[in-house]
């Protein structure tokens, strides 16, 4: 996944909002969406190539996100896949915070990752690159994507005023699992192609040509592009989950979308 959006402690309904595209080859096996069959309280996608996933939530309350860290051209040779810390967390029982501080000692043992961690009343980031951070995260509206957090990239604040608007305008009522209406602007924002100007392009090691293809909030590839779009929002008492996947050059493969009551741990 390259592109996070977050509302933390912004909405009265939702204390955590958050809208996602994952970009990877189109080859790579991947779970859509759904319950996992090792853990039956964990839903998301899943990484049927290394295990682990990007994005996944439990319905005791918690969730958990990764992106790669982009550093050039040459690949990564880690003992382990970001995604289990996905995974890991999710099934734990650890703060968020807590959780973040906790990985740097093991933390060169994976991939380059951006980390978000949250359960309960707490949300945590963690990095190992270029040197291992963990701190929580404030209040407010957030972007990580796979530079620093909170970068002002084109694409994060792309998404960041897509999210700000849609939870300013979301109806108190408004059954989002339920109406394809009600996601279609986050969805659509997070389908847009535009590729940000040479000037605003940032410098990540990999060369103009190829940042102007990984600019947009949407990447539109035969090989590698966007897999799949999301949306999660985490209440006091439910999570929304909808997703909407992609096969090479964006052909749509399909959308679901669910709500998820939280269940007391």
């Amino acid at each position: 996944m390259c592109l996070i959006a977050i509302a933390w402690k912004v909405h009265p309904r939702y204390r955590l909002a958050l809208i996602a595209n994952r970009d990877e080859s189109h080859a790579r096996p991947t779970a859509p969406a759904g319950v996992d069959p090792d853990a039956a309280d964990v839903y998301g996608g899943r990484d049927l190539q290394a295990g682990g996933s990007w994005l996944q939530v439990s319905t005791r309350g918690r969730l958990a996100a990764v992106t790669n860290v982009r550093a050039g051209l040459v690949p990564e040779l880690a003992p382990r896949s970001r995604g289990a810390l996905v995974s890991e967390f999710v099934r734990g029982d650890l703060d968020a915070p807590e959780y973040a501080s906790r990985l740097r000692d093991s933390a060169r043992d994976y991939g380059r990752f951006n980390l978000l961690v949250a359960a309960g009343d707490t949300l945590a980031f963690a990095s190992n690159h270029p040197d291992f951070a963990a701190r929580s995260v404030a209040p407010g509206v957030h972007a990580m994507s796979n530079g620093a957090f909170d970068a002002p990239w084109p694409k994060s604040g792309h998404a960041t005023r897509a999210l700000s608007d849609w939870l300013a305008s979301l109806a108190v009522d408004a059954d989002i699992a339920r109406d394809a209406d009600a996601r279609a602007p986050l969805f659509a924002a997070l389908a847009d192609t535009t590729p940000a100007p040479d000037a605003a392009l940032p410098d990540t090691g990999i060369g103009l040509a190829l940042e102007r293809v990984l600019s947009p909030a949407f990447v539109r590839g035969e090989i590698y592009g966007t897999r799949c779009s999301s949306i999660v929002l985490v209440g006091d008492d439910e999570i929304v989950f909808a997703e909407r996947r992609y096969g090479p050059s964006a052909a749509f493969l399909g959308e679901t979308a669910v709500t998820l009551p939280i269940r007391d741990a």
